[in-house]
């Protein structure tokens, strides 16, 4: 085996966003254009001999043929070990937890996430440092700066390692092992939550599950917990079996996506929950018998009920969401006298929070929910701990969330996408937006009045760093907001996102269709950012 020294040039594309290097599989296919990002990954080491990689991807179309391309480079770079999951497959959550008892330099996780997979869909490559959360942001620029100036990558002449089956091999001098990931997140899981009690829920007769695992990552990990482990009957899970192509379906739990689970939940004879996750397992959308919970919601539930599950049962540190994400969780932080941090969109921003054990449960409004088990939201441990809760509590998936709205109050909650919008009339939107809001307190808009309106920015309390220009927020005095702001996820264009809120404390409001209730403020979003005017789309592509 000899390590070839390759000449290339610099691609102008390759600045991960905020998780990680999504392009079309047809710029990742270009020659050179994997081998240049991964070099600079490895390049951006400061030690690098002899240390332990996780790799491993959701199985979409071309993760084979890249962690092929990636053992053969990082075994002439001097990584001393490999971990790469049997069949390419590794889900987000699992590699991070597989990254942490390693004690791995960090890992490589092939996946576009919820983005369509397939020869013509997206494909992706995030690196997770040695915490196992998502690289932060001086880690990723240091690996843009380096791919802007790359003149050579290293890769060894060998032939491929045998990927289905786990097993040991060599490449030159460093050690491939090809692992079941499913076992570690399995036993993680075990120690974190009441199986006894979830097997007798499930195993009772008497409460039924569906879990869609959409084609993708979490198939065989759901297998292996739902019905191998928790005793529920065969065909619990749907969709097990991860496709390259997610079998034509857009693997992103929600509503419109997920719509097969959707017409089961709200169907004839529907099963008492449901879950669905996304390409790379760390997406989760919860439903029970004719009802919808939504990540905010759930996010809040999940931390005013925490105790009830052995992992959490000393209670938690504090808690973290995403700035466009619901403010439900701060009331409910606010009577267990903990800290609530908003911070900017990306996990990453939580992984300080909880390194420096100031948070316990992060969420996100786009599906996101996890905890300090791993540095990464996690879709099956959020479906786990709704088992457990609903184990203990014995009452239907709607009567909690109901009781938790009588308590706290109802936030109101939805987001409209507007997708593939061309970037420049996009960013004009924006640009408008971030010219008016220092004007904005105290104007009246009908029964809304102002009471702050601003760009966000956030201060992290850990580090120091600033994060400027994170999406435009206008809060208004009853509690209500709107967020706006675009989406780093996409490969097409640029994706706007607007975020409509209303809290409503009255429990005999409490029933009102969400975009029924939110009507009055749909209107004032179109109204102040002008999304017509500047997009040409008459309404959303996905509501969520």
């Amino acid at each position: 085996m000899t390590i070839r020294t390759v000449s290339t040039t610099p691609f102008s594309d390759q600045k991960p966003g905020t998780s990680g290097l999504r392009k079309a599989v047809t710029v990742f296919q270009q020659p050179n254009y994997l081998e240049n990002f991964i070099q600079s990954i490895l390049s951006s080491f400061n030690e690098i001999e002899g240390k332990t990689l996780v790799l491993g991807g959701d199985g979409r179309y071309h993760n084979r043929q890249s962690i092929q391309v990636i053992l053969k480079m990082a075994a002439a770079n001097g990584i001393g070990r490999i971990l790469v999951g049997c069949n390419g497959i590794f889900s987000t959550p699992a590699a991070s937890a597989v990254i942490r008892k390693s004690n791995a330099i960090g890992g490589i996780i092939l996946s576009a996430s919820h983005n369509p997979g397939g020869p013509n869909g997206d494909f992706g490559v995030k690196y997770n440092v040695t915490n196992g959360g998502p690289a932060p942001e001086k880690v990723t620029s240091t690996i843009f700066e380096r791919t802007k100036t790359i003149s050579e990558y290293k890769i060894l002449d060998a032939a491929d390692v045998n990927l289905d089956r786990p097993g040991s091999f060599r490449l030159g001098t460093m050690e491939v092992e090809v692992i079941d990931s499913i076992a570690p997140y399995v036993e993680l899981m075990q120690t974190l939550f009441d199986f006894d009690r979830i097997k007798t829920l499930l195993s009772s007769g008497n409460f039924r599950m569906c879990m869609d695992s959409l084609h993708a990552v979490t198939g065989p990990y759901a297998h292996a917990l739902f019905e191998k482990c928790l005793g529920a009957p065969e065909g619990t899970v749907k969709n097990g079996i991860p496709l390259e192509d997610f079998g034509g379906c857009h693997p992103d739990p929600n509503l419109v996506y997920a719509h097969d689970l959707v017409e089961i939940l709200f169907g004839e004879n529907a099963p008492d929950f449901g879950a669905a996750s996304d390409g790379d397992g760390d997406r989760n959308m919860i439903l029970g018998r004719n009802f919808f919970v939504t990540p905010s919601d759930s996010l809040a539930i999940l931390t005013a009920s925490a105790k009830l599950v052995p992992g959490y049962k000393d209670g938690l540190a504090g808690v973290a969401r995403s700035m466009p994400t619901s403010t439900a969780v701060d009331r409910v932080a606010k009577k267990l006298g903990i800290n609530c941090y908003e911070t900017p969109t990306g996990w990453k921003f939580f992984g300080n929070l909880l390194d420096a054990g100031k948070t316990t449960l992060c969420g996100e409004e786009s599906f996101g929910t996890g905890s300090n088990h791993i540095r990464e939201k996690d879709g099956l441990w959020a479906v786990l701990f709704w088992l457990n809760i609903l184990a203990v509590r014995n009452k239907s998936v709607q009567a909690i969330v109901q009781e938790h709205w009588e308590e706290y109050g109802r936030n109101y909650y939805s987001r409209h996408d507007y997708e593939e919008v061309k970037s420049k009339p996009a960013n004009k939107l924006m640009d408008q937006l971030r010219s008016t809001v220092e004007n904005l307190k105290g104007k009246k808009y009908g029964n809304y009045e102002v009471a702050y309106a601003d760009d966000f920015s956030y201060a992290d309390p850990v580090d120091g760093s600033i994060s400027q220009k994170q999406g435009v927020r206008i809060g208004f005095t009853d509690g209500s907001r709107i967020v706006f702001r675009l989406s780093g996820t996409g490969t097409k264009g640029a994706t706007l996102r607007v975020y409509i809120e209303s809290y409503e404390p009255d429990s005999s409001q409490h029933n009102i269709e969400t975009q029924q209730a939110l009507k009055p403020l749909i209107q004032l979003a179109d109204e102040i950012a002008k999304i017509k005017e500047f997009t040409g789309r008459n309404k959303p592509t996905v509501i969520t």
